[in-house]
């Protein structure tokens, strides 16, 4: 809308009701994604359409890939030295998993030690925590395979 202009409300209706871009699988996909809303972010951090996802999943795959695969192994999915996190995910959930991102984990025992340093202070890790957990989550949850995953487009 330009400043200073009105539209009569009729006009803004006939506009939207010829709008080229409309389609079906377009409506659908707005229909889905309004059902979605009532799903808490946690739960559903990622958008999937038609097996692309949204800019912070993709980003996500990105920043998982140049900081945490080193440990966690490609696609989340654990190593000789840290555990996969496609399936610890679900178990700790996004308080769980933010807390031992932002300030590290330390288990030692008389058999073991294991210790996941702080990345609180890490920008390329920190600043992006939400976007690598939404990667994770549609690790752990299935809805994305293996390797780089296909961004939708306009993101």
């Amino acid at each position: 809308m330009v400043a200073g202009l009105v539209l009569p409300p009729g006009l803004v209706h006939a506009q939207a009701d010829t709008d080229p871009g409309k389609t079906e699988a377009r409506e659908a996909a707005v229909e889905e994604a309004q059902a979605e809303a009532d799903v808490p972010w946690e739960d559903k951090p990622y958008t999937l359409v038609d097996g692309k996802v949204d800019l912070g999943t993709y980003n996500g795959y990105r920043r998982y890939h140049s900081s945490c695969h080193v440990c966690h192994g490609p696609d989340g999915l654990g190593s000789s030295y840290a555990p996969a996190l496609t399936e610890s995910i679900p178990q700790i959930g996004y308080e769980g998993y933010l807390e031992a991102v932002i300030y590290g984990i330390e288990n030692v025992s008389q058999t073991q030690q294991s210790v996941m340093p702080a990345f609180g202070e890490v920008p390329d890790v920190a600043n992006y925590v939400d976007d690598i957990y939404s990667y994770l989550k549609a690790r752990a949850d299935g809805a994305i395979g293996r390797g780089r995953p296909q961004r939708l487009p306009n993101q």
